[in-house]
């Protein structure tokens, strides 16, 4: 069994170091809110005070955190990461930053004789909880086949992508298609429903349609009913859509469907939907629209 570390212990962290728990690992981690990492310590998990004391006691010490800003936080400093780590540990950041800051941090890391990977992943808390999750590394191919194994046991698809940021480029083309076909999605529905066909039997067909995406099989329930807490959040969803929007400016590559989608999204902040799960953007074509449920 590894000797993993974990600094992020959100929504997704949680549930990956659950598994890994689960798969028998010692994991030590770290959160900056404590009593949201409790049920994890009532699992077994070690609690570390900052995130340089998970990477200096572990081997691997993996990172989700919301931004380029915090990925910058757990980084840097007298308590981060980097203070931690020395010749032979690797940090495997999970999180969906931009891919400039990732490879700066991958520099440091090395003067250090350590070494990082970024490896976000494609899932959401239901894939992880069903062992389903989908992980693409950027890095050293030799770094890459020592955390291979180790990645495996949260899914059974583990894809090396290229040199480091790579994984996050495809990250954020993978997730600019999310609210694009969400937003088609909800087209779709809205327009059945209001030529008078039931918004549940609209749902049933289209969801058992070739238009069915994974993400909308488990998604499309959402228009029925929201989430109790949001899986991916209207703010954590635009972050991703403005890094690509920025990435397709920089290598020339016109993204009219991510604009277009993003800018629902800032519908849905200004309707106060912030901290709702994106899917939320049904509720604003909805109201556009002039349905009311």
């Amino acid at each position: 069994m590894a000797n993993i570390g974990y600094v992020g212990l959100g929504t997704m962290g949680g549930q990956m170091v659950n598994r890994f728990l689960e798969k028998g690992h010692p994991v030590t981690g770290y959160n900056r809110t404590r009593s949201k990492a409790q049920w994890l310590i009532d699992k077994g998990l070690k609690f570390a005070d900052s995130p340089r004391a998970v990477a200096a006691s572990t081997d691997f010490v993996l990172s989700m955190v919301t931004n380029s800003e915090a990925l910058s936080r757990i980084a840097e400093g007298p308590n981060g990461i980097i203070e931690g780590l020395g010749p032979g540990k690797v940090w495997i950041d999970m999180s969906t930053a931009s891919p400039a800051v990732s490879r700066a941090l991958a520099a440091r890391v090395r003067e250090t004789g350590a070494d990082m990977v970024d490896a976000p992943v494609s899932g959401s808390v239901l894939t992880i909880q069903q062992g389903k999750l989908s992980v693409m590394v950027g890095g050293r191919p030799e770094t890459f086949e020592r955390v291979k194994p180790l990645l495996l046991d949260l899914g059974p698809k583990v894809t090396y992508v290229g040199e480091n940021g790579l994984a996050l480029v495809m990250k954020i083309a993978t997730n600019l298609a999310l609210p694009v076909q969400l937003l088609a999605f909800t087209e779709g529905v809205l327009l059945a429903e209001k030529s008078g066909i039931p918004r549940e039997v609209a749902l049933e067909v289209l969801l058992n349609s070739v238009a069915a995406s994974p993400m909308l099989q488990y998604r499309g329930p959402f228009v029925l009913k929201m989430p109790d807490e949001a899986w991916f959040n209207v703010n954590m969803m635009q972050k991703d859509m403005q890094l690509a929007l920025e990435l397709g400016r920089q290598v020339q590559v016109p993204l009219p469907t991510t604009s277009i989608a993003n800018e629902f999204l800032t519908a849905a902040r200004a309707m106060g939907l912030a901290e709702q799960d994106f899917a939320i953007i049904f509720k604003v074509l909805e109201k556009i629209s002039g349905v009311s449920k």
